[in-house]
């Protein structure tokens, strides 16, 4: 089992930024075998993928493509996004996810990932 703890979230003007943390902890694993992904969900939505990091590659939606950025510390068993020109469209819930590593590929769906964060509120005004 693979417990996340999202942090980070709050509220921002557009055209601000925001690092969004999470923490993975658990009995047994290994965070360097992980898969891990974004996604967001805003209110009356379904969730959507934002970014995901499988080893050294990533991979972004084309809404966040040039703005957002995710990057991992192992030896801090954490994965951040780094979210730049915020716009009022990108206030969301955002949720971290892991997924066993099962080899390069594209891992944007939510059906996809095991594990799930509780979510952290980010809100952009315009």
């Amino acid at each position: 089992q693979v417990q996340l703890v999202e942090s980070g979230g709050g509220l921002v003007q557009a055209g601000g930024s925001l690092r969004l943390s999470c923490a993975a902890s658990g009995r047994a694993f290994s965070f360097v075998l992980l898969t891990m992904g974004w996604f967001r969900q805003a209110p009356g939505k379904e969730r959507e993928f934002v970014a995901g990091r499988t080893g050294s590659n990533t991979y972004y939606s084309d809404s966040v493509k040039g703005r957002f950025t995710i990057s991992r510390d192992n030896a801090k068993n954490t994965v951040y996004l780094q979210m730049n020109s915020l716009k009022p469209e990108d206030t969301a819930v955002y949720y971290c996810a892991a997924r066993p590593y099962s080899g390069t590929g594209y891992y944007n769906r939510a059906s996809q990932y095991d594990y799930w964060g509780q979510g952290t509120q980010v809100t952009v005004s315009s």
